[in-house]
């Protein structure tokens, strides 16, 4: 099973702010903190694309390796 097929474990930050209520931010609280996840969504698909751009180039110059076998 590849490490981003896990389930995500329930202590990280992102489950943290999936389960918090948000009944306690004003409608300001609310615009800022959907621009600031925003960013992190930004961020992160950035680093993503790099990371795949730098597997695509290992790939070509090492050759794609063979499937891992699935432990049964």
């Amino acid at each position: 099973m590849d490490i981003d097929d896990r389930p995500r474990p329930k202590g990280d930050l992102a489950s943290q702010l999936a389960g918090e209520s948000l009944d306690h931010l004003s409608v300001n609280d609310l615009g800022e903190r959907i621009r600031l996840l925003e960013a992190e969504i930004a961020r992160i698909i950035a680093h993503r694309d790099r990371a795949q751009a730098h597997r695509a180039a290992a790939d070509a110059l090492f050759g794609k390796p063979p499937p891992a076998a699935s432990a049964s």
